[in-house]
This record gives structure tokens, C-alpha cells and sequence, in this order.
């Protein structure tokens, strides 16, 4: 498999799987759009993959349709073309049903549903645009999660929202077919990141007091790693997936992520 020179637009990069992402991807020759609402963070991304491949930040409000005009101006601008989109900018409430606030459900909605609607019609656009003139189609990837399917009481609009993301690929998918862009989701579970690290970290089974519930042996166990992550997204963007779309593949289903164990 091979992303050598493809220009691929990354949508919250600046941190966790979207960096982890955007990391491998720089490590397979590709050229990155580092997209992402934390400018500090983006910039210092872009600054690290730049040690790589070309990298990029643009700073990005997915959930604002001139933010994402802006952003695939950019990358046109620079790159002339779009191969690859990855829409991973997602954020989470963890209010109760009875106290959230609709300014809450609407922003996570906003964010997640709507946000990967605009980066994916504007790219896509676009793409159709190349194809006419002679390009090769391109490939567009939305980072969903189990959440669309095992509901969490605390996190309403985080969980309409990744359900409403497998409808939404399908859809783009069989639009898109006439013109050869495949569209597919990847759903994971709960995926490492620094602050769940620390958090597992801290835990100790045989002391009550650093016990926490949520955090099973077998929750831990299906922890996802992004860089596993990072890889179905290549695949999913290589020729050898070229007969997949309007699919979502769901990493936990496909064996271990790698050496590396998370058991307490």
C-alpha cells in the first residue's frame, strides 16, 4: 500500500487519533492537511509532520461552512488537488438527558454530524471537479464509533450523532459511486489517548479507593489503539480496497491493534 504523494485533509489532527492519523500517513510519503479548531495545537502538529512530509495547518471550525470553504481552498492552493479526506474533528458532552442543554446538543451535533457533511459535500465537489478533468478518483473516510450502536446514558448527542454517521457514508457513498469516490467509516471503541493512559495508569485492582467502575477488564481490553486506526485508513484509501465503500468497519472486530497491552 501506498500514499506517496496523495493530499490528504485531516479534520482534527492537532491531537489524539486525527494526529496518530496524520503521523502515519506523513510516514507513507503523503502530504497533510493538519485541520483543526486549536490553533496552538495544529501549528505545533504541522511542525512535527514537517520533520516527516509536507504538513500543513489550516485552522478549522468543521461546523462552519466558510471555515471548510477556506480549508479546501487552501489545500487546493497549495497542492492543486484533494486525494484523500478523513473527517475525524468529533467532540463529546457528558451531561445528563435530563440536564443538557440544547445549546450542547446542538454544538456536539454540529461538530460531529454536520461538520463531517460540509468537509465531506465541499471536497467532494471538488474531486468530482478532477475526475472530469482526467484525475483519479479520490477517498473519503469518516471516523465514526461503537457509540452508534451501544448507546451511553451520558453522552446524548455524541451517540446521535456517530449513528447518524453510517447513514450519512452510505449515502455519500451511493452518490459518489457514478464518479468512482468511495466513501467508508471506521467505528472504534474507546481509543487510547493520553488522558485515558493516565487514567488506567492510576487505577490499582486491589486498592477500592483507585477502583473506577467504567473501566472493566473487559472495557479495557477493547481499547483501541489509533495507530491500528491509522492503518485501516490507509487501507481504506489504498487500490486493494477498491472495491469497498459505503461500508463501516469496525476495528475492534479485527483482532489485536498491536504488542502492546493495556491490562491492568
Amino acid at each position: 500500500m501506498s500514499l506517496e504523494n496523495k493530499i490528504a485533509i485531516i479534520t482534527g489532527a492537532a491531537h489524539g487519533t486525527g494526529y496518530a492519523i496524520a503521523e502515519h500517513f506523513s510516514r507513507q510519503h503523503a502530504k497533510v492537511i493538519v485541520a483543526d479548531i486549536d490553533t496552538v495545537a495544529g501549528k505545533k502538529a504541522a511542525r512535527k509532520l514537517q520533520k516527516i512530509s509536507s504538513a500543513t495547518f489550516v485552522q478549522c471550525d468543521v461546523s462552519q461552512r466558510l471555515d471548510v470553504h477556506n480549508l479546501v481552498a487552501t489545500a487546493l492552493d497549495i497542492h492543486g488537488r484533494i486525494d484523500v479526506l478523513i473527517n475525524n474533528a468529533a467532540i463529546v458532552n457528558s451531561d445528563d438527558f435530563l440536564s443538557i442543554k440544547e445549546k450542547d446538543f446542538n454544538h456536539v451535533l454540529n461538530v460531529n454530524l454536520k461538520g463531517s457533511f460540509l468537509c465531506a459535500q465541499a471536497v467532494a465537489k471538488q474531486m468530482v471537479a478532477a475526475i472530469k478533468k482526467g484525475e483519479k478518483p479520490g477517498t473519503i473516510i469518516n471516523l465514526s464509533s461503537v457509540n452508534a450502536i451501544f448507546a451511553i446514558a451520558s453522552q446524548i448527542p455524541d451517540t446521535i450523532s456517530n449513528g447518524g454517521l453510517s447513514p450519512l457514508t452510505k449515502v455519500m457513498a451511493l452518490s459518489l459511486a457514478q464518479y468512482g469516490i468511495r466513501v467508508n467509516a471506521i467505528a472504534p471503541g474507546a481509543t487510547m489517548s493520553k488522558l485515558l493512559r493516565a487514567t488506567l495508569q492510576d487505577l490499582d485492582p486491589k486498592d477500592e479507593k483507585k477502583q473506577t467502575p467504567p473501566f472493566s477488564q473487559e472495557y479495557i481490553d477493547q481499547i483501541t489503539d489509533p495507530k491500528k486506526i491509522a492503518r485501516i485508513a490507509e487501507y481504506l484509501v489504498s487500490d486493494e480496497a477498491a472495491n469497498i465503500t459505503g461500508k463501516t468497519l469496525w476495528p475492534n472486530d479485527m483482532g489485536p491493534t498491536n504488542d502492546t497491552s493495556y491490562n491492568l
